[in-house]
Parts: C-alpha cells; sequence; structure tokens
C-alpha cells in the first residue's frame, strides 16, 4: 500500500541544523535500502504557489501567499504493508524535528493513495 505523508510546519528564525538534516539523510536511507520510501521532496512556501478552485461560480485561480499558519514544507510517498508502518515511518521523521531543532512546530499527515484495486469493477 503506498501513503503519502505530507508535512506542515510553522518555520522558526533559524535554518535547520547540519545535524538534522544528516540524521533525515540517514534515516530517508534507511527508508530506501528497506524498500518503503519511493520519493521525498521540499516544497517552495506558498508565496511561489497558486491555488486553482472550483465553485458555483465557476473556476478561479489565486496566487499565493496563503494565510494558512503553517505551510506545506514537504512530502513523502512510501510503500508499506500497513498504515501502521506509515505512520512509524512519519513518527520516526518527526521525533527528528522534536529533538534536534529547539522551536520547531509542525504536523505530518499520513493518507492512503488509492489505485484501481480500491475501487470497484465497473458493473
Amino acid at each position: 500500500m503506498r501513503y503519502l505523508v505530507l508535512l506542515r510546519a510553522t518555520q522558526p528564525g533559524t535554518p535547520p541544523p547540519a545535524d538534522l538534516m544528516e540524521a533525515i539523510a540517514k534515516l530517508g536511507q534507511e527508508a530506501t535500502v528497506a524498500g518503503a520510501l519511493l520519493d521525498t521532496a521540499g516544497l517552495a512556501p506558498s508565496a511561489s504557489a497558486a491555488r486553482v478552485r472550483v465553485a458555483e461560480s465557476g473556476l478561479s485561480v489565486t496566487d499565493g501567499p496563503f494565510t494558512e499558519s503553517k505551510e506545506l514544507i514537504s512530502y513523502a510517498l512510501y510503500d508499506v504493508r500497513s498504515k501502521e508502518e506509515a505512520v512509524e515511518w512519519a513518527a520516526r521523521f518527526m521525533r527528528l524535528h522534536r529533538d534536534l531543532w529547539e522551536g520547531w512546530e509542525g504536523d505530518a499527515e499520513v493518507v492512503k493513495v488509492l489505485g484501481p484495486e480500491d475501487f470497484a469493477p465497473p458493473a
């Protein structure tokens, strides 16, 4: 099963510590070797983003930045046996931030990626 982990955070006024970045790289390597991590990347701030919306009045496009207090800052895509396994990888990633970057606050949302096998065949 594939799970997408979306990381949202309020960035402290300091860049990420070098020991955090080293620990993240080590965890990523471990997840890759285990065959769990398919892809991961950081995301640009919402100031460079756009939001496309469909509503009753039609289609609208709004350029960022957006007013959410937490920015969507990165994602990771895992291929694991269960939701619990995906949550464990996300929790390990979050613990690194808690332990190695004072003042950092954020949350990771773990969402199942649906495939054709998740839908009933057409009748």
